[in-house]
């Protein structure tokens, strides 16, 4: 793996996960090769194959043969998009590192109005798109990834946030020896920086294939991120359990009050039976959070790897 403290070389790494992309890579790579060409001398694509089910990898291998810019690097399994591309970012060779999808849907050719907006001083640069290219429900679990981000990043960088990013590769520094199962690169660009930029680009429809990324995996990764990256969570269920004490004894005070006017207390079991189910609903919610974070701290103690390479092609050392 590359060393994150040694001075990088001037040139540009780009990371892509791979899954089941078997019809795309070919296409990707050849739009790639140009665009890199005519913006740095010294490049090099790393393609990490994030245990796919198609012959991906069989692909990779045919253009890492033909190509020793190309890197590949394939995963024991499937670890998720955020594993797969920090393995890739840690075996980047270059001062300057750019990710995006392998669907198409992210341009290439727009690779050089982010590297412009990082010349000018930007660590991180989105290309955020003018218009997404996906369907309602992508659409609204994306917003809630958004939502979740911006208890970490802050609401104008959060709103930015896309699979298509251009970085300084010397942040990574930041989070060289982070191990946790559970990663949002996005989350831990913010560990290194607050730097951040956005560039609106075109966002292209998908030609092949279908979306890998659900509703369901895009909000079950909001939460991983709400949890494992912020206490937010905990915050929440204490400011709930602080509201419902006080309407607690907003009650008290009612019975006390009206039993001291009218000489009766409130009657009915239903009234009482409701106040019980409130709090104990509080009481299970916040335990909850809890567990999750006790949970969380399982998964760390128990030391499980962000990812493990089974081999790789090129010249990168991972």
């Amino acid at each position: 793996m590359a060393d994150p403290q040694a001075e990088l070389p001037a040139g540009i790494s780009v990371v892509v996960p791979v899954y089941n992309s078997e019809g795309t890579l070919r296409n990707l790579v050849s739009r790639l090769r140009p665009v890199l060409e005519s913006i740095s001398e010294e490049f090099e694509v790393i393609l990490v194959n994030d245990g796919s089910r198609d012959n991906s990898w069989e692909v990779i291998s045919q253009l890492a043969g033909e190509s020793k810019r190309l890197v590949g690097l394939d995963l024991m399994r499937n670890y998720g998009q955020h594993n797969a591309l920090l393995c890739g970012i840690r075996a980047a060779r270059f001062d300057k590192t750019v990710t995006l999808d392998d669907d198409l849907q992210n341009p290439p050719e727009e690779i050089p109005r982010l590297l412009e907006q990082i010349k000018k001083g930007t660590d991180v640069v989105y290309g955020t798109p003018r218009e997404e290219q996906h369907g309602l429900w992508r659409d609204l679990a994306s917003l809630v990834t958004k939502l979740a981000l911006q208890t970490t990043m802050g609401v104008q960088s959060a709103r930015s946030v896309s699979a298509f990013r251009a970085f300084r590769t010397d942040l990574r520094a930041a989070f060289d020896s982070f191990q946790g199962p559970f990663v949002s690169i996005d989350v831990l660009l913010t560990w290194a920086t607050a730097r951040f930029g956005a560039v609106a680009v075109r966002h292209e429809a998908r030609t092949i294939g279908v979306s890998n990324y659900t509703f369901r995996k895009l909000v079950t990764h909001a939460f991983n991120m709400m949890t494992g990256f912020s206490t937010f969570p905990l915050r929440f269920g204490s400011l709930v359990g602080f509201s419902f004490t006080l309407f607690g004894f907003g009650i008290l005070a009612y019975v006390l009050i009206r039993y001291l006017i009218e000489g009766s207390s409130v009657a009915g079991f239903p009234f009482l039976a409701s106040i019980i189910a409130i709090f104990s609903g509080v009481q299970l919610f916040a335990l909850g959070m809890i567990g999750e974070y006790l949970a969380r701290m399982h998964l760390r103690l128990m030391e499980r790897p962000v990812y493990t390479i089974r081999r790789q092609l090129g010249h990168t050392q991972a």
